[in-house]
């Protein structure tokens, strides 16, 4: 019989979604602002951080598949045209592709954010899977908004400052937010105080 898949930490989780940017915004910062060798950077450690999670944990989800293939292509994209706005979109391509996902999966009546956390979250009712996929998916939407918003009206250096001190900490604000709502559905207490808030993978 083959071992049990072990489980990220929460704080594991969120090296693994943050690690990469944050190296992106110190590779950055050390080449002299230039957005094209940090891109590579950036490449290299999203594709670093899913091999540690696929040997280290035996699984990376479907969304992080995805996430890190539209780092490659985009980045690789980026690197090859030389046109930086490349890399600046995909957080925009991201985010309205799993608010898409996230509202097709309530239109039909299953709330895809249950396949990829449902495993680690018991006891949240189905009326409550509903309303945190309703919930991201609005969240995403804002999210892609306020992303085309900043990167057309701001220099680079601003961009990469908003994703790293704006949009991950907004991110984990909201995740927060939705706790008592979680709560009131079902959520074990001592489930979410042992993994932390529910948090989808991030761009």
């Amino acid at each position: 019989m083959s071992e049990a898949r072990k489980e990220a930490s929460p704080g594991m989780r969120l090296a693994l979604d943050l690690g990469p940017l944050a190296i992106y915004f110190l590779a950055y910062s050390l080449t002299g602002k230039n957005i094209f060798v940090a891109t590579g950077v950036f490449m290299a450690a999203t594709l670093v951080a899913m091999l540690w999670s696929l040997a280290r944990y035996r699984h990376v989800s479907a969304i992080q598949w995805f996430s890190a293939v539209m780092v490659l292509l985009l980045g690789g994209l980026t690197i090859w045209l030389h046109k930086e706005w490349i890399i600046k979109v995909k957080p925009t391509i991201y985010y309205l592709t799993v608010a898409g996902i996230l509202l097709f999966g309530l239109r039909t009546g299953r709330p895809t954010l249950k396949l990829v956390l449902g495993g680690a979250y018991p006891g949240l009712t189905e009326r409550g899977w509903t309303l945190l996929s309703r919930n991201w998916a609005l969240f995403f939407a804002a999210m892609a908004l306020a992303n085309e918003a900043v990167w057309r009206t701001t220099s680079t250096d601003f961009w990469l400052g908003y994703k790293l001190w704006g949009a991950m900490p907004a991110t984990l604000i909201f995740a927060l937010a939705n706790i008592p709502m979680l709560m009131r559905h079902g959520m074990n207490a001592e489930v979410e105080a042992r993994e932390g808030p529910p948090l989808p993978p991030q761009e």
